[in-house]
């Protein structure tokens, strides 16, 4: 009976120190805030307004984003992607974006989202 229960132990160890290990082609890609404050126009209409508020189907406020943390920003888009979270224009919008996009955006607004600072110091 002892060898069986430390076999299991020594087999549930080696399937959770699989699970933790992430290949290199699975990591997150490194945002650019440059490429971001390109990619962030479509955003701006509806997050870059202040108070602004949408009555259809419900009411709903959109939340600012600017100085939001980066992996914030990815995981709610890849939820969006993904359908876990559900709103039709969000889900739409991640839907185009790959996984560099995403990171590039949340570079941009993790550093507050200032066009002017990060879009070629103009």
């Amino acid at each position: 009976m002892k060898n069986a229960v430390s076999g299991s132990f020594v087999g549930l160890a080696a399937i959770l120190l699989g699970a933790m290990a992430v290949p290199a082609s699975a990591q997150v890609p490194v945002g650019d805030a440059r490429a971001g404050a390109q990619r962030a126009a479509t955003c701006a209409g509806c997050h870059g307004i202040g108070g602004l508020r949408n009555a259809y189907p419900d009411v709903f406020h959109f939340p600012k984003i600017g100085n939001q943390h980066p992996e914030y920003i990815v995981a709610a888009l890849q939820a969006y992607r993904s359908g876990e979270r559900s709103h039709p224009t969000m889900r739409a919008i991640a839907s185009s974006l790959s996984d560099q996009a995403m990171a590039d955006l949340a570079a941009f607004y993790g550093q507050g989202g200032l066009r002017a600072t990060t879009a070629g110091g103009k």
